[in-house]
């Protein structure tokens, strides 16, 4: 099953194995991010190899998986490394990414949703205190 393969394609996600974006992704798949927005598999490729370069030890685990013909759900967490005042820091993101398959089973459409607020910008030094503070007066 395409989904299958590909859920433990990303949760073995390593730089050499980015090379292997083309056994999945169709040549002009579209991918969308909070950050990016791209088509055709060289970019996407781009994507995930900047990732390797700005992060350490990133991993994907797929938590939860829904399928209905040629659209699939996945439910991630997403752990990295990041260097602050010369230590390393373990964080956490939890996305969804909304897959659409084509009649070859290989990914044409890719979109992830997570929310950069909480997941990112406030596990920043400055700019988390701000975001929080702000989230506080917003909030009922």
């Amino acid at each position: 099953m395409p989904l299958d393969k590909l859920i433990d394609f990303y949760q073995t996600l390593t730089p050499e194995s980015v090379d292997r974006f083309g056994e999945f992704y169709a040549e002009t798949a579209w991918f969308k991010d909070p950050f990016n927005e791209v088509r055709g598999l060289p970019a996407i490729q781009r994507i995930f190899a900047h990732m390797f370069s700005q992060v350490g030890e990133p991993r994907f685990v797929i938590t939860e998986k829904v399928g209905a013909g040629a659209t699939a759900m996945l439910v991630w967490e997403f752990s990295f490394r990041v260097r602050r005042l010369g230590s390393a820091q373990s964080m956490i993101m939890r996305g969804v990414s909304h897959l659409r398959f084509d009649d070859a089973g290989k990914v044409v459409f890719h979109r992830d949703y997570w929310d950069t607020a909480e997941e990112l910008y406030m596990k920043l030094p400055i700019l988390g205190t701000l975001m929080r503070g702000l989230r506080k007066a917003l909030a009922a």
